[in-house]
């Protein structure tokens, strides 16, 4: 059983920074993806940021690249993005999501059907 949890949003003003956090279990990882992605009230579904386990390269949204970082931490089988400089336009639900198709994740509006999705962590930028 895969289950991912998220942890780690909140609220913070414009300039500021936060990391949230996904805590993988019950998932062998293959040379696909694990990435970040949100959603706005309102607004489709995009991906945010991708992590490739099997070498570590990272690729980011052109709206969060100099200003997010993912990592991974595959030993203790979590995946962190680090969001610095945030912006009002920041403000989403941000997803992680395992076993994702590398050539996906920046698709207009990804859906969940691929992979396993935790249930979101509520970034607020003000």
């Amino acid at each position: 059983h895969v289950q991912l949890v998220e942890s780690g949003g909140g609220s913070v003003q414009a300039g500021g920074s936060l990391t949230v956090s996904c805590e993988v279990s019950g998932f062998t990882y293959t040379k696909t993806c694990m990435a970040w992605y949100r959603q706005a009230p309102g607004k489709e579904r995009e991906g945010v940021a991708r992590i490739s386990p099997a070498d570590g390269t990272t690729a980011y949204a052109d709206s969060v690249k100099g200003r997010f970082t993912i990592s991974q931490d595959l030993g203790k089988n979590t995946v962190v993005l680090q969001m610095n400089s945030l912006k009002p336009e920041d403000t989403a639900m941000y997803y992680c999501a395992v076993d994702q198709p590398c050539s996906y994740v920046f698709v207009a509006n990804p859906s969940t059907a691929f992979g396993h999705w935790g249930q979101g962590t509520q970034v607020t930028v003000s």
